[in-house]
């Protein structure tokens, strides 16, 4: 089935290599977190921060590749997939502060959740992706501010420098969520991959602070 966005090939020439360039930080960072996490944390911090850069490194892949076709089936594949791959980070991005960091109850509650989120959604788009492409966009603003539930954790728990980065992080993303929605703006989804960038440098950041202690 061919691809009903009609991004022109400059458009989608950017938008690739805005997050080819996310790939690559992508990959550095997983590698930087995963050998702190060997030197500085237990079992549970070096799986949960390589559930983290793994899920980072998928959606970039995807992304990339899936800007980097022509439009055809092909290009349509890699879109299901690049948009799978948002639950996966996001269900990710939880992991290491949910599994790792937090304990408790709701902490484990709020895991289980965004993971399931996760897996719902990869089921839904699999199955019938032009009929939930409105409704994942809600449930990725959903997932990403489940974080309120656990507020006081947070507060508890996460060095200052993770809070204010995960805070901002957030808001990147959302923020950028407007851009994305804006299909007559020229490079609007280029704009979108700015915003996921900067939530995603944001977000490594909540990370490594706490893996600093």
């Amino acid at each position: 089935m061919a691809d009903n966005y009609a991004d022109t090939y400059e458009e989608e020439l950017v938008n690739a290599v805005l997050h080819g360039i996310g790939l690559g930080m992508a990959i550095a960072a997983t590698g930087v977190l995963v050998v702190m996490a060997n030197l500085y944390g237990e079992l549970r911090q070096i799986v949960s921060y390589s559930i983290y850069g793994t899920t980072l490194i998928i959606l970039y892949l995807a992304s990339t590749l899936y800007h980097s076709f022509p439009y055809g089936k092909a290009k349509y594949v890699f879109r299901i997939i690049d948009h799978s791959a948002i639950y996966l980070l996001i269900a990710g991005t939880y992991t290491p502060i949910t599994l790792a960091t937090l304990d408790g109850l709701w902490s484990r509650s709020v895991f289980i959740v965004v993971w399931a989120i996760a897996v719902l959604g990869i089921a839904l788009n699999i199955i019938c992706f032009e009929k939930v492409k409105k409704v994942s966009l809600v449930l990725y603003l959903v997932m990403g501010w489940l974080s309120i539930l656990v507020i006081r954790d947070l507060i508890y728990n996460l060095p200052t420098a993770s809070l204010i980065f995960l805070f901002i992080g957030g808001l990147s993303y959302t923020v950028g969520t407007i851009f994305y929605v804006k299909k007559g703006l020229k490079y609007n989804h280029a704009i979108w991959h700015i915003f996921v960038l900067g939530g995603s440098i944001f977000h490594f950041f909540t990370v490594f602070y706490n893996l600093l202690g």
